[in-house]
């Protein structure tokens, strides 16, 4: 099972959830799920959601090394920045879970 879930980072308040089946990627149920997000609200996602910003243009990605090119010291300060402000959606996801309010069977 595949899980999304949009939360607002002042209230920490489940806004969205969408449901996928089987092992989908985190993009393809973001676009078949249908979810609107206002232009001027920025998603902060996690790696991934790699084509979000096709469809989202306010968007902001963690950047992801390849084993010929490392990350530079730059772009990890960058992703660690992204980690630290998407805290507050983790802990949202831990806490669905936590209760079993989203369950596998």
């Amino acid at each position: 099972m595949n899980a999304q879930v949009i939360v607002d980072k002042v209230t920490r308040r489940v806004i969205c959830t969408a449901f996928g089946v089987g092992s989908r990627h985190d993009s393809w149920l973001f676009k078949e799920s249908k979810t609107h997000i206002h232009p001027n609200i920025t998603a902060e996602t996690d790696t991934g959601y790699v084509g979000i910003k096709k469809i989202h243009d306010n968007s902001v990605l963690p950047k992801k090394r390849t084993k010929k090119k490392p990350l530079a010291p730059e772009d990890k300060a960058f992703n660690r920045k992204i980690s630290s402000s998407r805290v507050t959606n983790e802990h949202a996801i831990g806490f669905i879970k936590r209760l079993k309010i989203v369950a596998e069977k």
